[in-house]
């Protein structure tokens, strides 16, 4: 982006409510720390990988969905 686009939208910012402001604000600072969609996906798939190793190797055991939804329904009786 060129620094006659940035100054136009920084001139167009400053012309917002404080409130649409402070939402821009928040918006672009979450923007910063947010993980890319690839390195989300990137992350999934080494956890994927993780989990599938520790299951292959027997370091955990898998437990049935309706063991773990009968222990949830009683947990919150």
């Amino acid at each position: 982006m060129s620094s006659m686009n940035l100054k136009k939208i920084e001139d167009e910012a400053l012309h917002l409510s404080k409130e649409e402001r402070a939402q821009l604000v928040q918006r672009l600072v979450l923007s910063l720390e947010s993980p890319s969609s690839e390195e989300l996906r990137s992350d999934w798939l080494q956890e994927a990988r993780h989990r599938a190793e520790e299951l292959d190797s027997g370091a955990v055991q898998a437990v049935p969905a309706e063991d773990v939804m009968s222990k949830a329904r009683s947990l919150l009786k």
